[in-house]
Parts: C-alpha cells; sequence; structure tokens
C-alpha cells in the first residue's frame, strides 16, 4: 500500500513541475505551441477561480497543504 502511495506522490509531484516549468517558459518565451497552451490554460483556471468567489477558499486550502508540510 505504502509503494502505491509513494508512486502517486512522485507522480503528483513531476506533474506538478512539468506544469510550474511550462508556466514560467510561456512567461518568458511567450506563446510557444506547447508551452503556451499551458499557461492560456492556467491563466483561464486562475480567471474561473477568481470569478466564482472560490478563490479565498482555493488559498486557505494551499496555505493549509503547505503549513501541515513544512512541520
Amino acid at each position: 500500500m505504502n509503494s502505491i502511495k509513494n508512486l502517486i506522490i512522485d507522480f503528483t509531484e513531476l506533474a506538478v513541475g512539468i506544469i510550474a516549468l511550462g508556466v514560467v517558459a510561456g512567461v518568458v518565451f511567450g506563446d510557444v505551441p506547447f508551452v503556451g497552451g499551458i499557461l492560456n490554460n492556467f491563466i483561464e483556471t486562475v480567471y474561473a477561480i477568481g470569478n466564482s468567489g472560490a478563490a479565498a477558499i482555493t488559498l486557505a486550502i494551499i496555505v493549509h497543504v503547505y503549513s501541515k508540510n513544512t512541520n
């Protein structure tokens, strides 16, 4: 069970790293075919969260998760 959990955690960390790299590369290099899609999707997601009023809840969850991981 722990090996499956660790595999999921490792895959999630890898996916988050790739997405973060895509967002940064999209900001730096502009509209590159693969990178531009990631940046546009990220911007649309942030816009949708802001419009729905869920930004505060999302921020609270993120802060809670990161504060839990650092302790």
